[in-house]
């Protein structure tokens, strides 16, 4: 599966591209430079801005220019703002938001307002990939609005990261748009992912993927280990909007580890494996941690793609913690908690997944297989605009990476001979005129990403 090709980066270190050609090629170059952009000091000047507004609660003030909510959210926009200027006017931002109340963290009429700024992609531009943060924060009492949040870790650091990540990619342009977004009301419900994935049906977006970032920051776990060199994405594996009959083609087909969102996770994977010389993806086959929750969920409930990434060592006396020392320990989630160099690296893989699936055409549409009691497997796609070349991939069963692949040329269809139907699992990708490629669409319903409709 791995390529012959390689490229060299600093001094005599080579990295093997599998999912990409030569660095001879322009997007080839591209992303080697948005994988080294990402800088520890703008993202520690980001998080140091937003931490300076006390809390970030949803119910906290929102008419102050210096404290709550509504002071964190217009200073987001305004960055998204100057951003912008700075690229010509590249990006278009502006907020969406929506009156929730009589929730049991909404009790009161309350504004919930996120900031989103697009950059519109040259040639497919409602194919859309996210990068969202949240802006909120909280402490140890879900409803306490007026005590210090500083929230630097939860979640300063995804906020920190989606504005970074703004600035490298404003200066390049791609096939498909970019979106970043700042979401509110995280941590009262969700409620920020909701509005806008709401939205995006509403407005018939292709949303390809979604990458919640949420706590990227901190290196040293209520464990006691301490490690910069890892990262979790977590996804959902199959989509809670599969009906009764697709569920039922599952269970004779597979697919249980192939959905979208699965996908996605293993293309961040192989992103860090191929540019990265010291950050690995750790695939988590969950949701979300444990029986909790995070802004990617509204997007996956909608049948979006969508996946969360964030640190590998949770401190949980950091998170969701009044400021306070007990029994000699620190409690609260402040500077201290948070690497800047991490949670920069973190935000180089999120930019340069981003890029190469928005410089990708998009993923094969409507993929079909077939080699029932046959020798051969044989798959047949829709072709994708900006695509001149289709890949197959498959695996074991057991193999949580792709391992093996065929070029299939500029065709809708193509047989694997003596490759047994029923001892792999199979997918395609599209590939662009300098070998940039899609995710990985598993055959059918299950795998399909062009799959939620308004």
């Amino acid at each position: 599966m791995r390529s012959n090709n390689t490229i060299v980066m600093g001094l005599t270190v080579c990295l093997c591209l599998a999912l990409f050609m030569p660095a001879s090629h322009a997007d080839e170059e591209a992303l080697i430079a948005i994988a080294e952009a990402s800088s520890a000091q703008r993202i520690e000047s980001d998080i140091r801005s937003l931490v300076q507004f006390g809390t970030r609660h949803t119910l906290s003030e929102t008419e102050s220019e210096e404290r709550g909510i509504g002071a964190a959210r217009r200073w987001i926009e305004a960055e998204f703002n100057a951003i912008s200027k700075d690229c010509g006017g590249c990006l278009e931002v502006y907020t969406q938001s929506r009156v929730f109340q009589g929730t049991p963290r909404i009790p009161d009429p309350t504004e919930v307002v996120n900031v989103i700024a697009v950059l519109q992609g040259t040639s497919d531009q409602n194919r859309y990939v996210i990068m969202s943060g949240d802006i909120d924060s909280r402490v140890t009492d879900a409803m306490d609005a007026t005590s210090d949040s500083p929230g630097a870790n939860d979640n300063a650091s995804g906020m920190a990261g989606v504005l970074e990540a703004a600035r490298i990619l404003s200066q390049y342009q791609f096939a498909g748009s970019i979106v970043f977004a700042g979401l509110s009301g995280e941590e009262q419900g969700l409620f920020g992912g909701k509005i806008m994935a709401e939205q995006a049906l509403s407005d018939d977006w292709y949303i390809e993927a979604v990458l919640n970032n949420d706590m990227i920051g901190n290196i040293t776990g209520i464990n006691g280990v301490t490690n910069n060199t890892t990262v979790r994405v977590f996804s959902e594996a199959t989509r809670p909007i599969e009906s009764d009959k697709e569920a039922s083609v599952r269970r004779f087909t597979g697919g249980e580890v192939d959905s979208p969102s699965r996908n996605v996770a293993r293309y961040i994977d192989r992103i860090a494996d191929d540019y990265f010389l010291n950050l690995d993806v750790m695939m988590i086959y969950r949701l979300d941690r444990f029986g909790r929750g995070g802004h990617h969920r509204p997007f996956n409930e909608v049948g979006f793609p969508a996946v969360r990434i964030m640190e590998t060592n949770e401190h949980y006396d950091r998170q969701h913690q009044d400021i306070r020392r007990e029994a000699g320990r620190d409690y609260g989630d402040v500077l201290t908690g948070v690497d800047f160099g991490y949670a920069a690296k973190v935000t180089g893989l999120n930019a340069v997944s981003l890029a190469a699936m928005a410089f990708a055409p998009a993923p094969p549409e409507s993929v079909t297989i077939e080699g029932i009691v046959s020798p051969n497997t044989a798959l047949k796609w829709q072709k994708v605009k900006g695509a001149v070349n289709y890949k197959v991939y498959w695996r074991l069963t057991t193999q949580a990476q792709w391992q093996w692949s065929r070029d299939a040329g500029d065709v809708d269809a193509f047989t694997l001979e003596n490759v047994v139907i029923d001892n792999y699992i199979f997918g395609v990708a599209s590939v662009n005129k300098n070998g940039i490629e899609s995710p990985v669409v598993f055959p059918g319903p299950i795998g399909e990403f062009r799959r939620a409709k308004k």
